[in-house]
């Protein structure tokens, strides 16, 4: 199948092009940029004049609760939901029920993902047996099932012994190991940043130290071992710092951030807004700025969605009680371009840090808009306003902070191997 996308403003980071040129697709493949072959004449077009068509999105981060967690959400739902926000490709957690911990579940949630004719899926496997954090899962037998990392997800791992294994036996095999800090003991089962909002409202805190201590483990294993790490979704400043000082000693590690922690902070829980009750926390505002100040000089290589779709009922639940995570697939490019326009960066810088970054942390041929490259691709018009309602949103959580809010950035389609897969219908 042939298409032909004209007039669109192309934005490839990885190619450093920003520029209104034709595209023309086939067999799946980018074929043309700029003159048109002649064979394109007949073929389907997408006019998209006045909108951008970048690469595809890729997100680091998101849960899409099969298999076990189907009250939550399906398969189906957050596929629809990642296609509807111009996301291709992305990253699911090893913490479903039970966790991606054998090779026969990756091969179930691949073929699954596969058969429904969507979005790229990259398993991440888990790093212990049940998330347990005792015994080693057989990391190469999974890598071999499709795992592209090795996480415990939001699981504690307290035994450092076991941690510091796990990393020998993935160095071996140039394995990458995707770590959330968090030191299970000074966390002490809190559910707010340990400041002002946590104090007045009675909410158990969580304090910075216990991430920067587990941080700070992971670093000094590192350095020792020389494993790959990929930090996820950091929360605070002091992480931030060291996170800067241990990429100046060249160590072999990556970070993210949820694109939450860059827009919101504790003041934002309010009067016990659920929707804010999120892991890591929301810290305060000096936290908030130094995350978005580490992205833009490159300590944080990358924005994640951190998608969680939770039902109602467990959000329906005092604070404390709730359970934590927000939806974001659908808000992951409107509120990155509205991170980048509060900062003045460019489109290209913007979306640089959910395409092209993303996709080098996933060691994936994705991200960018190559001649031969796969035609995975988001078209959007970026001075189009949409508003974050429950009917608006394809995924089956309608739980998220930015809950009747506009926002910038409304995808008109995305395409995964020159098929169009979401078509905004107005």
């Amino acid at each position: 199948m042939k298409l032909l996308i004209k007039n669109g403003r192309l934005i490839d980071p990885q190619n450093k092009l920003d520029a209104v040129k034709d595209l023309c697709i086939a067999e799946g493949k980018i074929v043309a940029i700029g003159s048109i072959p002649t064979e394109f004449t007949d073929c389907p077009v997408i006019d998209a004049k006045d909108w951008v068509v970048c690469p595809g999105l890729i997100d680091l981060s998101a849960r899409l609760r099969e298999p076990g967690l189907e009250y939550k959400a399906t398969l189906e739902s957050e596929l629809d939901a990642a296609a509807a926000g111009g996301i291709t490709s992305l990253a699911c957690p090893p913490d479903t029920d039970p966790p991606l911990d054998e090779p026969g579940l990756v091969e179930m949630l691949k073929h699954r993902t596969k058969s429904l004719n969507h979005i790229h899926v990259y398993p991440i496997g888990a790093l212990t047996q049940k998330l347990k954090g005792e015994k080693l899962t057989e990391m190469a037998e999974l890598r071999d099932a499709g795992c592209v990392a090795f996480s415990h997800a939001d699981e504690p791992i307290t035994n450092l012994h076991i941690l510091r294994q796990a990393m020998y036996y993935a160095s071996t095999f140039n394995f990458s190991v995707w770590l959330r800090p968090q030191e299970i003991n000074l966390a002490n089962r809190g559910v707010a940043h340990d400041g002002e909002v946590a104090t007045r409202l009675g909410l158990s805190p969580i304090p910075v130290c216990a991430e920067t201590i587990a941080l700070s483990n992971i670093i000094l294993l590192v350095r020792e071992i020389g494993v790959r790490v990929h930090v996820c979704r950091i929360s605070s400043a002091e992480s931030v710092a060291m996170i800067r000082t241990a990429k100046q000693q060249k160590l072999p590690i990556t970070c993210d951030v949820s694109i939450n922690h860059l827009h919101l902070s504790e003041m934002d829980i309010g009067f016990f807004n659920t929707n804010c009750h999120l892991i890591p926390p929301l810290r305060n505002l000096q936290d908030r700025d130094s995350l978005r100040a580490g992205l833009i000089d490159g300590t944080i290589d990358a924005i994640c969605s951190d998608h969680a779709p939770i039902d109602d009922d467990a959000k329906l639940l005092p604070f404390g009680e709730s359970e934590a995570g927000a939806s974001g697939l659908e808000l992951l490019l409107s509120l990155t371009l509205k991170w980048a326009d509060s900062m003045n960066l460019s489109l290209i810088d913007g979306l640089k840090v959910i395409t092209q970054i993303p996709a080098s942390i996933l060691a994936i041929d994705a991200g960018h808009l190559s001649l031969g490259a796969a035609a995975d691709i988001c078209i959007f018009d970026p001075e189009a306003y949409w508003k974050v309602t429950p009917s608006t949103l394809k995924s089956q959580g309608k739980n998220t902070p930015f809950m009747g809010m506009e926002l910038p950035g409304s995808v008109k389609y995305t395409l995964v191997g020159g098929n169009i897969i979401y078509q905004r219908s107005n």
